[in-house]
């Protein structure tokens, strides 16, 4: 009997085991994570702290470049490594794992993707070691899924490109060295019309507004990046003129990988946190994980992250083998970040009023993870995506 998914490329070649690299990068991420972010989460999260000292130590040990080649600094690992390290750290601090994912996969990869050999050598070893933290601009306030009508203009101006506008919601706007910004170059609507400029800050013109007052991921910085006649060198240009948008809608399905892994190590660390105490909490004499109430729950949690596990290794290993990964990439970020948000609720459930107050870490879980079902594109933007790939 044939079966749907006999001649689909995603269903060959994966395997199951753990490689050793994946087990030597989880267990220094592991490590990392207990000494130096687990005392500090909650002070971080309170004063909506941004601790850029602690993503110079995690470039230290190669987790700010892992995927960039080691000829340009990094560490030269590949996806299943790379999702290893965000699901370890964010399973003690969602905003610390936003922040490595997004210099990662967006600022560091659009220009490993697309930047030329000597673009590489200029930003690569700056942004692998962390010396120069990357931001990556997009959305715009009034443009958030409709990328084709931003406002950021950009006007060639003998060898400079003059850039007006600004960008939203980007993660280290303020902290950054570095910027990968979207820019329209042509026609408003125009998939041909957007470009990708890396933008130095320094540059006069290049300033960051407001820093976000946020429900969570508050140690994670999120601010406006603002542009008023900024003169950036046209060699800055990633790629040819009008290719931006391609290369952006390609970085992104490689980031939906990222935020799936964030939204898996999110979860893992309620589930975790909610079985430890299912077990000590007694009521009526047993321990509440005796009670079938309680223990569904946790079933229906186990069940989920597996599921979102799987998906997620399986748009990785597509993404190493240079295959096309936007379905895959969608279907795991829609379903692991889905599946966040349901296991941190069901966490703070099963912890009862404990849950609610911030003595105990499932709250934060409970926050952190809402925004997994957002950024990066919401989880109607990944239907949108996935039900175009299955309609082909």
């Amino acid at each position: 009997m044939e079966t749907l998914f006999t001649d689909d490329p995603a269903m060959h070649g994966f395997d199951f085991s753990t490689s050793e690299n994946q087990r030597m990068v989880g267990q220094m991420a592991k490590d990392f994570t207990e000494r130096h972010i687990k005392p500090h989460v909650m002070e971080w999260d309170e004063a909506q702290h941004f601790p850029i000292e602690l993503f110079k130590q995690l470039g230290e040990l190669g987790m700010m470049g892992v995927l960039v080649p080691e000829q340009y600094g990094g560490s030269g690992f590949g996806y299943f490594e790379y999702v290893t390290v965000i699901v370890e750290i964010a399973k003690v601090c969602g905003s610390i794992g936003l922040s490595v994912a997004a210099h990662n996969s967006l600022c560091t990869g659009h220009i490993l993707a697309f930047g030329s050999e000597e673009q590489k050598m200029k930003w690569l070893p700056k942004l692998a070691t962390c010396e120069w933290l990357g931001a990556w601009g997009l959305t715009e306030a009034n443009t958030g899924s409709d990328a084709l009508g931003m406002n950021t203009t950009a006007v060639l101006d003998g060898d400079h490109y003059i850039v007006n506008g600004s960008k939203n919601w980007i993660t280290h706007g303020k902290s950054s060295n570095v910027a990968v910004v979207m820019v329209r170059t042509g026609a408003k609507g125009d998939s041909h019309g957007i470009s990708a400029l890396v933008i130095e800050k320094g540059t006069p013109g290049f300033t960051h507004g407001k820093k976000e007052n946020k429900l969570g991921m508050r140690a994670s910085e999120t601010t406006e990046l603002i542009f008023d006649n900024c003169r950036v060198p046209k060699e800055n240009l990633l790629g040819l003129e009008g290719e931006g948008f391609k290369q952006a809608m390609k970085v992104l399905d490689g980031g939906r990988i990222s935020i799936a892994a964030l939204s898996l190590g999110i979860a893992k660390g309620a589930f975790e946190a909610a079985v430890a105490y299912s077990k000590e909490r007694r009521q009526f004499g047993q321990p509440i994980s005796n009670f079938q109430g309680i223990a569904f729950k946790l079933a229906d949690m186990a069940t989920e992250i597996e599921a979102s596990e799987l998906l997620i290794m399986q748009a990785a290993d597509l993404k190493n083998r240079h295959q096309s990964v936007t379905k895959q990439s969608a279907m795991a970020k829609y379903f692991a970040s889905e599946t966040a948000v349901r296991a941190a609720t069901e966490a703070v459930q099963i912890f009862g009023g404990y849950g609610y107050t911030k003595d105990f870490p499932v709250e934060k879980y409970y926050r952190d993870a809402k925004l997994c079902t957002i950024g990066e594109g919401t989880s109607e933007i990944q239907k949108i995506v996935i039900s175009r790939e299955v309609l082909r």
